[in-house]
């Protein structure tokens, strides 16, 4: 998780009374309305917001739809190269997901929304997993109980579980998102941290280069507001009696954040370094990797793309956001590759010796790898290569 963070108005101390101005409308009980966000029970990160009225008014529950992810069906093992660019827009940020790979920790989305928000919902919850936003066009602001946050181009825009909130673009004909819906939280790597939790000196990146949100939106207004929850492949609709965003203050360290994969700083050697130096975060059952643009190793010997490896307990997931990748053959901004585990994969032939003359790449890709293996969508397979487990013949 990132740092500690606050915003708006807070009590002295946790868990006492915080009385409402007197001369405000609709009093109710006088009090504002403590509300304790947790993960992992009560043991790891959390915040505590101070709602005008309890989150709880709920007018009606209405059963949506039901969605669930399901393989294309029996494939072989081999690798796949996914061309997603040219997908279409439809939909909305939230149920305009496009699904194309999946396990228990894991589900990968594309999404190109046509509208920024359905007619009969005003906000969207994931009730049961975190979802992390890769904006690989777009930008604008994301509100929601925690206030509103600035998102722009190559920013992977962190939502906990939980959240009610919706994405205000700035032009909706220019959003495209990656999106991967993960089981469980999203943290910061471990071995970034020192032992009284501050990132430490010499990590690719700092807590200056996470941002949480800037300002409190505090709307304190009576009616009919529709949520679309998602709870794994169930959609409920929930008419609350009141606006979600009511809060007057919270802290903690559990709120939506953004991290620019521009802001990466990647670790370079005399020699190829393995994907480990490019992890940005850390979730049980996988990891996301940034590869930013970066110098070269440096040895005048040095073979400066990937040696030929097998991902013996892994499946790796390359989503190519733009630039020239060195190692790969056809690929093209939008491509997604999937190299399972099980079989071998490398540099394209012709790619090791053109990499000799190189200094510096200016590619931009991110990267997961799962524990356990990912199952392929019937959109995943339209889009998929079937040449592409031949490409490494001469």
């Amino acid at each position: 998780m990132p740092h500690y963070h606050r915003l708006g108005t807070l009590p002295r101390k946790h868990h006492l009374r915080f009385p409402r101005d007197p001369a405000a409308s609709h009093l109710g009980e006088g009090l504002h309305y403590e509300h304790v966000i947790t993960t992992e029970g009560f043991d790891r990160a959390y915040a505590i917001v101070y709602h005008l009225k309890p989150p709880t008014r709920v007018k009606r529950v209405e059963r949506y739809r039901e969605f669930r992810l399901t393989a294309a069906g029996p494939t072989p093992l081999r690798h796949h190269h996914l061309k997603s660019a040219g997908l279409a827009r439809a939909g909305d940020p939230y149920t305009g997901r496009v699904p194309l790979m999946f396990n228990a920790d894991i589900g990968c989305y594309r999404c190109r929304p046509a509208t920024a928000m359905a007619a009969d919902y005003d906000f969207y919850r994931n009730g049961r997993s975190d979802d992390v936003i890769f904006v690989w066009s777009g930008g604008g602001w994301l509100e929601s109980q925690y206030g509103r946050l600035r998102y722009r181009q190559d920013d992977y825009l962190v939502i906990p579980r939980g959240t009610i909130y919706r994405l205000v673009p700035d032009d909706i004909a220019r959003e495209d998102y990656l999106i991967l819906e993960s089981t469980h939280p999203v943290r910061i790597p471990a071995r970034y941290l020192h032992a009284e939790g501050q990132i430490r000196l010499g990590a690719p990146y700092s807590e200056r280069d996470f941002h949480g949100p800037t300002e409190t939106l505090v709307v304190d207004r009576e009616g009919d507001f529709a949520v679309l929850t998602k709870d794994g492949g169930r959609y409920t609709r929930n008419i609350l009696a009141s606006h979600p965003h009511d809060v007057v203050g919270w802290d903690g360290y559990l709120y939506p954040f953004t991290f620019n994969a521009n802001d990466f700083e990647p670790i370079t050697g005399t020699v190829h370094l393995p994907p480990p130096i490019h992890q940005t975060f850390e979730i049980n059952g996988f990891v996301i990797c940034t590869f930013a643009p970066r110098y070269l190793d440096h040895h005048p010997d040095a073979i400066k793309v990937p040696w030929a490896h097998d991902n013996t307990e892994a499946d790796e997931v390359l989503f190519y956001v733009r630039g020239q990748f060195g190692s790969r053959k056809g690929v093209e901004p939008g491509s997604f590759t999937l190299h399972p585990q099980g079989i071998p994969h490398g540099p394209h032939p012709g790619t090791t010796v053109k990499s000799f003359g190189h200094t510096r790449t200016e590619e931009l890709a991110v990267m997961f790898d799962t524990q356990y293996p990912l199952e392929l969508t019937e959109p995943a397979l339209a889009m998929d290569d079937p040449a592409y487990p031949l490409s490494w013949l001469d």
